[in-house]
């Protein structure tokens, strides 16, 4: 069994805590490490390395701090298997999702770094004679990053090799259920020698550490991936020193499948959104709206493949769709939803419950509702498992009213082959992502950002990378 200490100031260091957290593996529920449950003082000790190590950080030229993304990149190739075991152990993930994120977050870091060369200014042109104006994008200073426990390894990525780049400071907060692959990375870029307070990270809780980390003065931006619950909190603790916040929140996506849409391509792209890592991803398909007349047609072909669907232990050889939930209290509730949904009415077309097949771990069943209404607590608030449920509609408008009654407002579908159709859904649909034909899946080089409850800011592409800049203008009068 591992045990990892706190990353402060280009060391491992022992928290100023005695407590610890033990990280359990979902699948067979056994203790695989056990990490600090650090405190106020180590959080305030991370700000501070990282507050002095930006103001030399910032002087390199931008492609110097591009190489350290580079040479990051680099270290997760060269151990891409270990980290993506790593990974499986800790979360359930399936070996072949797991190696994909360790892949894509490798890609990630060297997008980054290509932007080295592409972060600029403007020259405004002034109503006086003899004067530019000259706009600058600078770093904010200290970026602190929230991380998930869904896409832990990637999610890392996100906020740490933009925030770089841009010649900001990092201090990283892992999850305290899957912190295990962040933390290996750590001690596997020791070797980068990375000047030191550049890039930290101090495991905790969110109400001790993730606050202490937003509270401090030095803190000059937050990017957090969780909760609607969690991100209300940094915006409370933020405020006082009107520190900027970027926030991705929960999701409870809508997708619309039309008559006329091709329904092999709608089921699967469906279905695979649903079990993709248990349907514990923001973005999946987390309710379905099916045009009446071809209902039942299509719920047989969901059922179809919702049954074919492989739930195995994470490390598999026979290449599993999905595995176990992450943990108890997730398990708990997504069962408590489905049995709640049942007493408002709902109808189990198949699964709705935990799988049988395995004595431990924390595995529920790929599940289908029907019978259910906009009312209901299924519909309206956020799963985040392998449950789908699923409405009749006549008419698009009437489904994406539907769609965009809902305080989320991160991703949604629709499936159409009618160019007319998927264009004013597309319009119409109140989220920051509609994917067309297409299961839900963002891209690096997009921008991943929600509407509503869904979140403030965004991450990815261009717009991801500004995130973690401010403008500064200079006005220059000469002779």
């Amino acid at each position: 069994m591992k045990e990892f200490n706190q990353f402060i100031n280009g060391q491992f260091v022992k928290s100023t805590s005695t407590k610890v957290t033990k990280v359990l593996n979902p699948c067979t529920e056994e203790v695989i490490s056990i990490i600090p449950e650090g405190s106020v003082e180590d959080a305030n000790l991370a700000i501070d390395a990282a507050y002095h190590a930006q103001k030399q950080w910032r002087r390199l030229a931008a492609i110097e701090r591009a190489r350290y993304l580079n040479q990051m990149a680099d270290v997760i190739r060269d151990n891409r298997v270990f980290l993506a075991e790593t990974l499986a152990a800790e979360q359930a993930k399936v070996m072949s999702l797991a190696q994909v994120e360790i892949d894509v977050t490798a890609e990630y870091f060297d997008y980054n770094a290509a932007w080295a060369r592409r972060i600029e200014g403007e020259i405004i042109q002034s109503d006086n004679r003899k004067e530019h104006l000259f706009l600058h994008k600078a770093p904010i200073g200290v970026a602190v990053g929230v991380l998930p426990w869904n896409f832990p390894f990637f999610v890392m990525a996100r906020k740490l090799a933009p925030s770089l780049v841009t010649g900001n400071t990092c201090v990283i907060k892992p999850s305290c259920v899957a912190p295990n692959t962040v933390l290996e990375f750590f001690k596997l870029i020791e070797k980068l020698n990375v000047p030191a307070g550049v890039i930290n990270y101090v495991c905790g809780t969110g109400p001790v550490v993730g606050n202490a980390l937003t509270k401090n003065p030095r803190t000059g931006i937050v990017s957090l991936t969780g909760s609607v619950f969690a991100g209300q909190k940094i915006m409370e603790a933020a405020a006082p020193n009107i520190t900027k916040v970027s926030l991705e929140l929960g999701g409870k996506a809508p997708a619309i499948v039309c008559a006329d849409a091709d329904l092999e391509l709608a089921a699967q792209a469906i279905v695979n959104s649903k079990v993709i890592f248990s349907g514990q991803v923001c973005n999946c398909a987390e309710r379905l709206y099916v045009e009446e007349s071809i209902h039942d047609q299509f719920m047989d072909m969901l059922k179809e493949k919702m049954g074919a669907v492989k739930v195995e232990d994470a490390f598999a050889t026979n290449n599993p769709d999905m595995s176990s939930m992450v943990s108890s209290d997730q398990v708990n509730k997504v069962e408590e939803m489905v049995n709640f949904a049942k007493k408002e009415g709902a109808e189990i077309v198949m699964g709705g419950s935990r799988s049988s097949q395995f004595d431990k771990g924390y595995f529920y069943q790929p599940t289908l509702l029907t019978n259910v209404n906009h009312n209901m607590q299924i519909i309206k608030e956020e799963v985040f498992g392998p449950v789908l449920p699923v409405m009749k509609f006549s008419t698009l408008d009437e489904a994406i009213e539907l769609a965009n009654d809902c305080e989320y407002g991160l991703t949604s579908s629709i499936f159409s082959e009618n160019y007319n159709k998927v264009m004013h859904a597309s319009m119409e649909l109140e989220f920051g992502e509609t994917y067309i034909n297409r299961q839900h899946f963002e891209a690096i080089q997009g921008f991943h950002a929600g509407w509503k409850k869904s979140g403030l800011g965004g991450a990815d592409g261009k717009h991801g990378m500004e995130e973690y800049l401010q403008t500064k203008v200079v006005y220059s009068q000469y002779r």
